[in-house]
């Protein structure tokens, strides 16, 4: 492969990890529909920022993960375009920046968007701090003199950042609103996000301690990766059966349809254990994520 070339971009990026940020406007947006408050434009911003901010986060990955040894040339999961050599170090610095930028510019057209439409209950400034706070994450998760992925706070940043947050405010962006409805989802879509970060330290969990990444696999053993990973998911159908209690029939049975899909998979990751064969487990979870979006996005459309 072409140094610096756009196929070595196009790896840098990962885009078969897009598809979250994809599923969290989805369903932010379903909820924001369901509520009568849904806006296109809104929306297609929310969605711009959240693939930028995602590809931001996996160039500061791939670069720092590399500088930090726990993405080497051999490494089991797919290949690293920095580790590889794909991307120069001055190339791969100025593409965080660009994207960064591109992300911040995104972010102040929402911004825009939702002071124009008055649609936020505090003048503004909570998007602000929000927007600030994904940018510092998309760093400080692998960058930094503490980064989260390296002291066992992976998973609950994920959670955090790829459930609740984006979840929640795309709703409330759109419809000045927050439900306790809103949180169940957005939690509930997060858990299921993390399943594949959890399968990615189950893998990897022999090359992290050598590294010292000591993730909570690394930290609590192989045993809470294997479990972690089924209790994800299991807890993500859970939290939307509550929804029965809000009268979201829809919205709480139609995510029971992804459980059967997550126990087969984690029942192969069992099996296998270790080595470069979970990468199957990998593409499998991706593949549950997307259903469980779908499902649960048309849940809350169906109501």
């Amino acid at each position: 492969m072409k140094p610096n070339s756009f196929s070595a971009w196009l790896l840098a990026v990962r885009p078969y990890s897009l598809g979250n940020a994809v599923i969290l406007v989805l369903i932010g947006s379903a909820s924001a529909y369901a509520a009568g408050s849904f806006h296109a434009p809104a929306a297609i911003l929310c969605l711009l920022f959240a693939v930028l901010m995602q590809c931001t986060a996996n160039l500061v990955n791939d670069l720092f993960d590399f500088l930090k040894g726990a993405d080497r040339p051999d490494r089991l999961g797919p290949d690293r375009a920095f580790a590889k050599g794909h991307i120069t170090l001055p190339a791969m610095k100025a593409g965080i920046a660009g994207f960064t930028l591109a992300s911040a510019a995104s972010g102040c057209a929402l911004l825009w968007w939702a002071l124009r439409h008055g649609t936020l209950r505090f003048g503004g400034w909570e998007l602000v701090i929000v927007g600030l706070f994904c940018i510092l994450f998309a760093y400080l998760y692998t960058a930094g003199p503490w980064p989260l992925a390296y002291h066992g706070l992976g998973d609950a940043a994920v959670i955090l950042f790829f459930g609740i947050i984006p979840v929640g405010f795309i709703n409330y962006i759109q419809t000045g609103d927050w439900t306790w409805e809103v949180t169940a989802v957005a939690l509930a879509c997060g858990l299921v996000i993390d399943t594949m970060l959890m399968v990615n330290n189950f893998r990897d969990r022999e090359e992290d301690a050598a590294c010292g990444k000591r993730t909570i696999v690394v930290r609590l053993g192989a045993a809470v990766g294997r479990w972690g990973y089924f209790g994800l998911g299991l807890s993500a159908v859970v939290l939307c059966l509550t929804l029965l209690a809000g009268g979201k029939v829809w919205t709480a049975l139609l995510p029971v349809l992804y459980l059967p899909l997550h126990v087969a998979t984690w029942r192969k990751m069992v099996r296998i254990d270790h080595g470069e064969e979970l990468n199957v487990c990998l593409g499998e979870t991706a593949r549950n994520i997307w259903i469980f979006g779908l499902l649960l996005t048309l849940g809350i459309l169906l109501g």
